[in-house]
């Protein structure tokens, strides 16, 4: 393809891809090479001179993003995949999940991502790279490694996350890591399919009024839960509902008691994470004075998703199918005959969804 179309072809995905676009562009060890790669990431120019074979990930979301632009060859090692691994496997069949070099405990270290000694390290500010674990990119790049930020978390100026509507967050990503590893057509293939789906859902018929849906990470003194910017926005705008923590913008952050109450959510969505079941969560939420009385919990209208359904990834569509899937089922939002491409009754490690049974 003529170089300049292939430019143009990359922005009307809404790449950030740079490669051969323009200027010319150097690395730490001079000018570029013919077959060098330059993305765009949080604002930073990241150049590597050539593709990628060892990549280093952290966390489900993360780790599928590289699945599914078909790096699994390049991931040399990660961590944190306990509590997704049933999830990766149902959704990744043939990319040998099972067999992915799990290193470290639940988080990286400095010292587990120096043994690795990868190419390059794909995390993010919270999800991996940390000041008080003293795992930051900077410290990586005094040793050779290069980073890679999800870019859901992206800093503010003050310093919280959130830069970019969330699926323009993911479809970043995606486009991203599929150049930095030489799968950039399988990645388009993943970004088509998710517009796709999106685009199926939103045509969808919607309710008079707009339901309102409260994201429950956890909660004892406060509740964690997703503003803005992360993406369970996404996937409840996609959905048709709306997310009654959306006027915070963060990412990922804490909020009062008084916010679900004022809320008064039609429904209430969990995030399977180690910390809280979800027994432990229901409970909670019919003893606080502030949640007990509300219809949702009376009701027990509670849904429950795997962690790496809800931070930015490829997972995020089937996330929200599976929303749209409960709305109906409860009689909140017009039947639309759209079924899940996923099907997530196949996973035992998944408390909770009586409504399923």
């Amino acid at each position: 393809m003529n170089p300049r179309l292939a430019c143009l072809s990359a922005l009307a995905l809404g790449a950030t891809i740079l490669t051969g676009c323009g200027a010319e562009e150097t690395t730490a060890s001079g000018p570029a090479s013919a077959a060098a790669v330059t993305v765009e990431n949080c604002g930073e120019k990241v150049t590597i001179d050539e593709p990628l074979t060892e990549l280093y990930a952290y966390d489900g979301g993360i780790i599928s993003i590289a699945l599914a632009v078909g790096a699994r060859d390049e991931l040399v090692a990660v961590t944190g995949l306990a509590r997704d691994k049933q999830l990766l496997e149902l959704a990744y069949p043939d990319e040998r999940v099972d067999e992915l070099r799990v290193v470290g405990d639940d988080h990286p270290t400095l010292e587990t991502v120096l043994a690795v000694n990868p190419q390059m390290m794909f995390a993010g500010w919270g999800y991996g790279f940390s000041e008080s674990r003293n795992l930051l990119p900077e410290t990586l790049h005094e040793q050779g490694i290069d980073t890679y930020l999800l870019s859901e978390t992206c800093r503010q100026e003050d310093g919280d996350r959130g830069t970019m509507e969330a699926w323009t967050a993911l479809r970043t990503d995606l486009l991203n890591i599929g150049e930095l590893t030489g799968h950039r057509e399988t990645a388009e293939e993943v970004v088509t399919d998710i517009e796709e789906r999106r685009k199926a859902l939103e045509s969808a018929s919607e309710p008079a009024e707009a339901p309102t849906a409260f994201l429950f990470d956890s909660g004892t003194d406060a509740i964690f839960t997703s503003g803005s910017f992360g993406g369970p926005q996404a996937i409840f705008d996609t959905a048709g509902v709306t997310n009654a923590t959306a006027d915070v913008d963060d990412t990922w952050t804490e909020v009062g008691w008084e916010r679900i109450a004022a809320a008064d959510p039609d429904i209430i969505y969990f995030v399977d994470y180690p910390g809280q079941s979800y027994e432990e969560k229901v409970k909670v939420l019919k003893a606080n004075p502030a949640s007990r009385g509300l219809r949702a919990v009376e009701e027990n209208r509670f849904v429950n998703l795997p962690y790496a359904m809800w931070v930015s990834g490829p997972l995020n569509i089937d996330a929200a199918e599976w929303v749209r899937r409960s709305l109906e089922h409860f009689g909140i939002v017009p039947e639309s005959g759209i079924e899940p491409t996923l099907d997530i009754t196949h996973l035992t490690n998944l408390d909770g969804n009586e409504w399923l049974r």
